[in-house]
């Protein structure tokens, strides 16, 4: 039995101060942990098993030294470990995940594309939290439940809801799926700063296809696609479609070229440009920007946003719902062209014009609509 393998028969106090002595030391003297030595480090915070301060000292200093791959895998192994992950009887899901941090500088459109993926024959789950830091921004949570739609479905309920044709999508959220990884919420807050969580909760999966599971996520900086697809595969996801998203968001800037990067039957990885005018869409805005006369943030909220999110959340839902009932604008084009690039993934379409023609047919006649109030009405 070597060390790592001694160590991890300990206890969790005993473990995590082992980790915090080598992770923790400077940036010339930390040294990496195992896959196995993260996942024991993580089910210790998730279980509360260790004092909350070295829960943040074991997180701000995976982050400080720069996370291995398999330091990634084991946070996400922990937070599998500790989730309820539940098959659908549907052949195939895609996994919707955006920011859980939500939008601060656009309206965003992608809590609605789920309803607009489920009216082209995609089943889809979107998933997240009320809030969470660093940005404390506009998230699906918000804009559904803003739109009237419940965001407490328990996992088991948005597997029916999934199931149920007539809505084809459901929102579940962290507190739902994950109850112990939503209760650090707080202490995440206070560590302000990003940590290894922020990459890796969104790749959880809490609601899988019968057959198959893909995932469509976004990113910022390129490496990170790399990260990304890696973790996909260990997840489970039978294929994977990261967009460079406005926000960080699933939704490319509607002004100008875009690029994905895919991979199908868990393959290496691809690239692909899309230019939104290609598919007729010509916007001088990236996405549906806030309007200037937001609310500012209530004085009893210290740590937030700069403006009322409740308030910006409910203009995304109004903006999202005409979006739906067809009427032209950036929302109504960021659904057009998120549903099109997914559809060209899920090789629904040869191309993308042809795909976004279908995503514009179920808009304009009202289908994508019923998919949106047929979960908004479940019981």
């Amino acid at each position: 039995m070597n060390t790592a393998e001694t160590l991890l028969q300990q206890s969790p106090r005993t473990i995590m101060r082992a980790i915090i002595q080598r992770i923790a030391t400077g940036p010339n003297m930390s040294k990496n942990i195992s896959q196995d030595e993260a996942r024991a480090g993580m089910l210790a915070v998730l279980d509360k098993a260790v004092d909350p301060v070295q829960a943040a000292i074991f997180l701000i200093a995976l982050r400080m030294k720069r996370e291995t791959d398999e330091e990634n895998l084991g946070i996400l192994d922990a937070i599998q470990a500790r989730s309820s992950i539940v098959s659908s009887h549907v052949d195939e899901i895609l996994d919707l995940s955006d920011p859980y941090n939500g939008y601060n500088r656009t309206l965003p459109a992608a809590p609605f594309l789920p309803a607009v993926l489920a009216a082209c024959g995609i089943a889809s789950v979107s998933h997240g939290v009320e809030t969470m830091s660093p940005k404390f921004g506009i998230t699906h949570h918000r804009v559904l439940k803003a739109a009237g739609l419940p965001v407490d479905l328990t996992v088991e309920a948005a597997v029916s809801q999934i199931e149920n044709a007539s809505a084809g999508w459901a929102y579940v959220d962290q507190k739902a799926y994950c109850p112990a990884l939503h209760a650090l919420t707080d202490l995440r807050t206070n560590m302000v700063k990003r940590q290894v969580i922020t990459t890796v909760e969104v790749l959880t999966g809490p609601i899988r296809g019968k057959h198959k599971t893909h995932l469509m996520s976004g990113y910022v900086h390129t490496p990170y696609t790399r990260v990304y697809a890696m973790l996909a595969r260990h997840s489970g996801f039978d294929s994977c479609l990261m967009i460079r998203g406005v926000e960080g968001g699933i939704t490319p800037s509607l002004r100008q070229n875009g690029r994905v990067f895919y991979y199908h039957q868990r393959g290496e990885e691809q690239a692909q440009d899309f230019n939104p005018a290609d598919i007729g869409i010509s916007q001088t805005v990236r996405a549906t920007p806030l309007p200037e006369n937001l609310p500012p943030a209530p004085e009893n909220e210290d740590v937030s946003a700069d403006f009322d999110v409740d308030a910006a959340a409910k203009m995304a839902a109004d903006e999202g719902l005409a979006a739906l009932a067809g009427n032209p604008g950036s929302t109504y084009d960021a659904l057009v062209y998120s549903t099109a690039i997914a559809l060209w993934h899920r090789q629904k379409f040869d191309n993308i014009k042809a795909a976004a023609s279908q995503a514009r047919q179920v808009l304009d006649n009202g289908e994508a609509l019923q998919h949106f109030n047929a979960a908004r009405h479940q019981p």
